[in-house]
């Protein structure tokens, strides 16, 4: 509800006519008024008007206020509401992430899982009218988390993830494999993988080109990101002394995930540093856009019933007044 506002407001000159009307009665009861004189007033002490007397210009005032009520009437008094329609063609997006123990490395800040899951996390936040949900892989694969629109939900497994949760190991085709699975049967107009790898396929059963080519079977776009400095990459090892860090040769086997990306009409990044994942989620946010349709609509409703009514009671008020209890005045 927006208030009150009036169609035909210069009806309200139409106010005017009041105190018009006020000053002819004054006037003509002042002119018809009957005067006695007395030479003394001992005899009135104590006398008290009847209630007829009392109420003698209530009927005046009725018809005033009823005319009053006529005029605003007239003036189309309105309420109006509005509100929007929105209609969201959402996509459905499943991200599958690498947490085998060389996502531990810390060419990205402060490793690569942790940064892949800030940023994640950054990109369910800037997606809030589509189905997330989440796969992890290093040796096997496990759905973390079905599509879900919750992403609280989403966000906080997302927190959860640590490296060594599962056997270690790469097995990409496994990983996209499951997510191709969770995502198949979508309803949604749009199906979409990230895959975040920063190795080669090295166990698993299902390769990552064949997976690749069940998604394409499926109508599923998938996005390949890897993530890993050119060279090496400094890593941290548990040793008999605590923690030691060693250098390690990064091997992202880009030319599978080229192919996987081509295959499906998705697309290939490489990420050597946090910068570059952010504007590669960046990237794929503006290329994955959802369609949302805003419809406003605005409604009014007439107000001047109430006052027609009012009005009415009131003239009716008048007329039974000054045809019982005031019959014989003014």
């Amino acid at each position: 509800m927006e208030g009150i506002k009036f169609a035909q407001p210069e009806f309200f000159w139409l106010l005017l006519i009041i105190p018009v009307m006020i000053g002819f009665y004054i006037y003509f009861v002042t002119k018809r008024s009957a005067q006695l004189k007395f030479s003394s007033f001992e005899n009135l002490k104590g006398y008290r008007p009847s209630l007829r007397q009392r109420i003698r210009f209530l009927p005046f005032i009725l018809r005033m206020l009823a005319v009053a009520a006529v005029i605003i009437a007239i003036a189309r008094p309105q309420s109006s509401s509005s509100g929007q329609n929105i209609t969201s063609d959402g996509i459905d997006i499943m991200m599958a992430l690498d947490i085998s123990t060389s996502m531990l490395a810390e060419d990205l800040r402060p490793n690569r899982i942790e940064a892949a899951k800030k940023v994640a996390q950054d990109f369910i936040e800037s997606r809030p009218n589509d189905r997330i949900g989440l796969v992890v892989f290093g040796g096997e694969s496990f759905t973390q988390c079905p599509l879900t629109t919750d992403h609280s939900v989403l966000k906080n497994l997302f927190a959860g993830i640590q490296s060594g949760m599962l056997a270690d190991g790469t097995a990409i085709g496994e990983g996209l494999a499951t997510a191709v699975n969770r995502i198949r049967s979508s309803k949604a107009k749009s199906k979409v993988i990230i895959l975040l790898t920063d190795g080669v396929n090295n166990i698993g059963a299902i390769a990552p080109v064949t997976a690749g080519e069940i998604a394409k079977t499926f109508g599923i776009r998938v996005y390949t990101i890897g993530v890993g400095t050119q060279g090496f990459a400094r890593y941290p090892l548990q040793g008999p002394f605590g923690i030691q860090y060693t250098n390690m040769e990064v091997k992202i086997d880009e030319d599978v995930m080229r192919q996987i990306a081509a295959d499906t009409g998705g697309k290939y990044f490489r990420a050597t540093n946090t910068k570059q994942l952010n504007e590669i989620y960046t990237d794929i946010d503006k290329l994955e856009k959802s369609k949302i349709d805003v419809t406003e609509f605005r409604h009014k409703s007439e107000e001047f019933y109430p006052l027609i009514m009012f009005a009415l009671l009131l003239f009716g008020l008048d007329v039974l007044l000054r045809f019982t209890l005031l019959r014989s005045l003014p």
